[in-house]
């Protein structure tokens, strides 16, 4: 039996650049956030022919083309898996909920099916593969942060080159202003979940007809991601927060659906009970709200009076690990 474990992240500044729509002609830089939330994927031979999966659902398939789950069935193919094989994924968290969850089952996927065949994969294949499975296999409108960072692990700076090519560079911050972040960085589910797909489409035509606007906010996102970096470099958490807001306006002026109006009360609401910036956690719509604050229990109890569920969280350094190999 095979079991990997491969953590969900959070971003952290410059979400949206990196699209091919958007990289393949500005490049592209993003800096997100491994945490300790994960998927887990276990691999191992079935008795009887056949492929046996269960995830939400449960499928029981004599080939591979009688798959509905589009992943595992085109991961399968890649790999030209035996037939005769077991499969499940277990999450910490539901999809839809815009902790990358798409890009780190992949991830997860890709590297027991790798290592189910004694295969070697290094990091960085691994990334790149997962992220060509769903972009250009399955043609979704995704970007490469979720598979880069479930599969490298860590707080990274990732720039994605016009030729497709990606620099992934840790975050040079010191063990204070890990702490900070640490003690200072809340999540709490909305209760919303989403299709990002939608989401990203509409900015994929979008940068692709080359409208000013989404580009103009794009570049502005892009530029605020950098500056995050400067900040957080120097320890600058109460920069950061600002950011952060800043990050939020800009987002929200991206697409109409990017939020709804309980969410933008929620996060006035934060603000009012001790959040000095956040922001929607994914493509938006839902999922997840990440706030930063130095009033950890005020603002616990302003989203908890509300309905908000907090997800204590901290940070992942390994990235998509074989947890078990027998």
């Amino acid at each position: 039996m095979i079991i990997t474990r491969t953590p969900l992240r959070v971003s952290i500044g410059g979400g949206g650049t990196d699209l091919p729509s958007y990289y393949e002609k500005f490049d592209g830089f993003v800096i997100s956030a491994a945490i300790n939330k994960y998927i887990y994927i276990t691999a191992n031979r079935a008795f009887r022919p056949g492929y046996f999966l269960k995830y939400s659902k449960i499928e029981n398939t004599e080939s591979i083309d009688a798959i509905q789950h589009d992943i595992f069935r085109e991961a399968l193919r890649k790999l030209d898996m035996p037939t005769s094989m077991d499969l499940v994924s277990i999450a910490d968290v539901p999809s839809g909920t815009g902790l990358g969850s798409s890009g780190s089952f992949t991830v997860g996927l890709l590297h027991a099916l790798h290592a189910f065949r004694r295969h070697h994969i290094s990091t960085e294949e691994l990334a790149a593969s997962a992220n060509g499975l769903e972009m250009n296999t399955l043609s979704e409108p995704c970007g490469k942060q979720d598979h880069y960072i479930a599969a490298y692990g860590g707080i990274m700076c990732q720039t994605y080159r016009k030729d497709g090519s990606v620099d992934m560079k840790p975050l040079t911050i010191t063990d204070q202003t890990l702490r900070g972040l640490r003690e200072h960085l809340m999540l709490f589910f909305t209760g919303y979940s989403r299709n990002a797909s939608d989401l990203l489409s509409d900015q994929k035509i979008k940068s692709d007809n080359d409208d000013r606007a989404m580009l103009q906010n794009l570049h502005f996102i892009k530029d605020l991601g950098h500056r995050i970096k400067s900040v957080l470099e120097q320890g600058n958490l109460p920069a950061f927060a600002q950011m952060m807001h800043e990050h939020w306006l800009h987002k929200q002026i991206r697409s109409a659906n990017t939020s709804n109006e309980r969410i933008n009360w929620l996060y006035e609401t934060a603000r009012e009970n001790g959040a000095l910036g956040g922001k929607l956690v994914g493509a938006g719509g839902g999922g997840f709200l990440l706030f930063f604050t130095e009033d950890r229990p005020r603002l616990r109890a302003a989203m908890n009076e509300n309905g908000l569920q907090e997800m204590s969280f901290d940070f992942d350094f390994d990235g998509s690990i074989v947890q078990l190999r027998n």
